[in-house]
């Protein structure tokens, strides 16, 4: 890991996804999970905050990128909700079948190597009857945004910790196993390549 991933990036990401617009995206999508959490990409720990102690159990929150862990347990001592924070991706949780009733994924399936086994090992690790909650950016419905979105995201990738601005979220997470149950999309404010964002809860097909 060079410098630049391992000092600036954490917090260049950190400062880019808890901008207010991108937090009010989350604050909608959050909140809405109950019981057993996994969250997958649980990064800084910026979705903390948002978490209803009343209806939430406990949070498993995994995320590979290490270097990210220490603002994520900073965060944790702000909620009374008990939290586990693992430096794994989704593959590397080895958590037992059908064990949560929620998983929430905001802003991560842009930059999972392989998001469609990563989707399906979701589907094994969550309940029957759990729900997948999700706030994604991705592939605009433009023409003339999808081109940039294709041109950009080749020298996006290495600069922003193998972002992809180019994936179509409901494909992936239906082709994971998934049913979508609800779904909104918007342009939040920023440059739009950038800011298409998917917002939804999705359950597994019986």
């Amino acid at each position: 890991m060079n410098p630049y991933e391992r000092y600036v990036l954490p917090k260049l990401i950190d400062v880019v996804c808890s901008t207010g617009n991108v937090m009010k995206a989350r604050s909608k999508i959050v909140p809405q999970a109950l019981g057993e959490v996994l969250e997958v990409g649980i990064g800084s720990g910026l979705n903390l905050q948002f978490y209803d102690s009343k209806k939430v159990s406990s949070i498993i929150g995994i995320d590979p990128a290490s270097q990210m862990q220490t603002l994520a347990r900073k965060r944790t001592a702000d909620i009374n909700i008990p939290i586990e924070v693992i430096a794994v991706d989704v593959q590397g949780i080895h958590a037992d079948t059908d064990r949560f009733d929620t998983i929430v994924m905001t802003f991560t399936l842009c930059s999972i190597d392989d998001p469609v086994a990563a989707i399906r090992e979701m589907a094994r690790v969550l309940k029957p009857d759990g729900r997948l909650l999700f706030c994604e950016h991705g592939l605009a419905p433009d023409l003339s945004i999808k081109r940039w979105q294709y041109r950009l995201t080749p020298f996006w990738k290495p600069m922003a910790g193998g972002c992809h601005l180019d994936r179509d979220i409901p494909a992936m997470i239906r082709a994971g196993g998934f049913l979508i149950d609800e779904l909104s999309e918007e342009y939040l404010p920023g440059p739009r390549p950038m800011s298409y964002v998917y917002s939804g809860v999705a359950h597994q097909v019986p």
